[in-house]
């Protein structure tokens, strides 16, 4: 699609019969629509599904910021663009802060929230910050961010799309995740929330989940067991049982 110029990228499924609701998913630093492939598929025969390229990233043109709330803006014109009003959102790392920071400008567009592996800051590393900053990558992220269950082949595939992700990309992202913050806020917060978290994460531990649940009102909080960073990949059946047990739950009680 185009917004003002520019072409951006998104994978979209829509099942058979007439949508029940619409989710959009928001990758996390240095990612794209394809860590959520599982859901877009999975999840659509169900719902409109519809995963997203952040500017700059995977098949979108524009470029990455190191401003979190520019992703947010983008994600809201987005998003207008392809769904409308009336969605959940749904984001990973960067995209959850992107989500959160989302329900708290524009949570009348929103029938709820769902964050996965993140957080109510993200600090960063300063040697990873330093190392993509100098251009380079750091592959010992990939172990990070996987569970140790996880097969040869989806860490193979996680190198090598880092090897093709320009640094300077990885280096905004995670720019933005080190400048967000908004643990004083999250009581605003008033959009529904389910909040996933995997007990071998390692970038954002299940202990940011359980706080998160803690301070959001109207949320409830899974952790996936051997996982990590990356669970929605790692333990995709999972994660889509406990979505849709959310969105089932909220339909029932309306």
């Amino acid at each position: 699609m185009v917004i003002d110029g520019t072409v951006y990228h998104y994978a979209v499924k829509m099942p058979k019969r007439d949508p029940e609701c619409a989710i959009v998913f928001v990758h996390g630093a240095g990612g794209n629509h394809k860590h959520w492939i599982n859901q877009v598929e999975g999840l659509g025969e169900k719902y409109l599904t519809v995963a997203l390229d952040l500017p700059g990233h995977g098949s979108s043109g524009g470029t990455a910021t190191n401003k979190l709330e520019e992703y947010t803006d983008f994600v809201y014109n987005f998003s207008r663009h392809v769904v409308g009003t009336g969605f959940y959102l749904a984001g990973h790392s960067m995209g959850g802060a992107i989500v959160m920071d989302f329900a708290l400008n524009y949570s009348e567009e929103l029938q709820g929230i769902i964050l996965i592996g993140t957080g109510a800051k993200l600090r960063v590393a300063p040697v990873m910050l330093e190392t993509f900053a100098s251009g380079k990558k750091f592959p010992q992220m990939i172990d990070f961010a996987y569970g140790s269950d996880t097969s040869k082949e989806m860490l193979a595939r996680a190198r090598q799309e880092m090897e093709v992700t320009d640094a300077e990309v990885y280096y905004k992202d995670f720019q933005a995740c080190d400048s967000f913050d908004i643990v004083d806020r999250l009581h605003l917060i008033n959009s529904s929330c389910l909040i996933i978290g995997a007990s071998q994460d390692k970038l954002t531990p299940a202990k940011y989940s359980l706080y998160l649940a803690e301070k959001i009102q109207n949320s409830k909080v899974d952790i996936i067991d051997h996982a990590g960073h990356m669970m929605m990949l790692e333990r995709p059946q999972e994660v889509n049982i406990k979505i849709e047990q959310f969105i089932t739950e909220r339909s029932e009680n309306k």
